[in-house]
């Protein structure tokens, strides 16, 4: 109890601090930044559910972000008050990964993988050839357009999607999809219903995703529909939760700013190879940290720990 209060009211300053990052600054460019960050914390969590916590790699996750993108754009625009639209993007969602979750959990490995990547495409193909216009917002949605909500929406939901999938690793449905990670017949053998743990994952998962397209869709002034469907989404998602640390909490986070800050450098300092220079510093980074930054941070404060304190603790531990 005490480390969770450790850890809880660091992370409530934090939140605080960036609430009112607003309030001081009417720089655009941090603002819109920060923003970015956000969304990608609360898309890494979605992936980090699925696949951090029950080992289910899907390559398939800008589908759910695309579906919770298109949903509310046309809700909202059509009328609808943005909050309904929002939560019904998310359960737009949740029930495609219903849909499709039964018969493609059923497959394991790189063969769920592939389906999950398939399926994606094909719904981007799809929604390219459907509506191949531009999503542009209404006149009168341009003129009273604001960076500042959108940075809170951006900013609340992903202080709630962290804090639920903090609570999540510590209820019995998390310890559940964590034991389907280490060992799924094993788990099975134990009196788990590890296919309802992998469908309930994929949900969740599918939830945060879909929240985290609508919050793109408010955020964009226009795109094209299928450009939420992109499997950059996916790709991004993925990378900044192994670079920050797969099946942590604080690591989509950390990824997440290391992801949008070094891009924004690289973009500016090598603007015909930042791709590249990108793709081969994460490659290291993963080679080097199997376990991500957040790995790295526990190595520091262990070598920045002093010896008797460790023998202490270990001392301690074993007893």
């Amino acid at each position: 109890m005490n480390a969770s209060r450790k850890a809880l009211y660091p992370s409530i300053a934090i939140a605080v601090v960036f609430a009112l990052v607003p309030l001081f600054t009417k720089r655009n460019d941090l603002i819109n930044l920060l923003v970015l960050i956000f969304l990608y914390v609360t898309l890494a969590q979605s992936w980090n559910v699925i696949a951090g916590y029950t080992g289910q790699v899907s390559l398939g996750h800008a589908a759910f972000f695309g579906l919770g993108a298109i949903a509310t754009r046309f809700l909202w625009v059509w009328g609808a008050p943005f909050l309904l639209a929002f939560l019904a993007g998310g359960m737009v969602a949740v029930i495609f990964a219903l849909i499709i979750g039964h018969p493609a959990l059923r497959l394991r490995g790189i063969y769920f993988a592939i389906g999950t990547l398939a399926l994606a495409q094909i719904l981007k193909i799809t929604v390219g050839n459907v509506l191949p216009v531009v999503a542009d917002l209404p006149a009168p949605y341009v003129a009273a357009y604001s960076l500042v909500p959108r940075y809170y929406l951006c900013l609340g939901l992903a202080v709630i999607i962290v804090a639920v999938v903090c609570l999540l690793s510590r209820a019995k449905v998390g310890l559940g999809m964590m034991a389907v990670r280490e060992d799924e017949e094993a788990a099975g053998a134990a009196g788990v219903n590890t296919f309802r743990q992998k469908v309930m994952a994929f949900a969740i998962s599918s939830f945060f995703a879909g929240l985290a397209g609508g919050a793109f869709a408010f955020y964009q002034v226009s795109y094209y529909h299928d450009l939420p469907f992109n499997p950059t989404w996916t790709f991004a998602a993925l990378l900044i939760t192994f670079v920050g640390g797969v099946g942590t909490i604080v690591g989509p986070v950390v990824g997440a700013f290391f992801y949008v800050i070094f891009q924004e450098v690289f973009v500016r300092t090598f603007p015909e190879l930042h791709v590249f220079v990108f793709g081969v510093l994460f490659i290291l980074v993963i080679l080097l940290l199997p376990g991500g930054l957040v790995e790295l941070a526990a190595k520091i404060r262990g070598l920045m720990t002093p010896k008797t304190s460790r023998q202490d603790s270990h001392a301690g531990f074993s007893n």
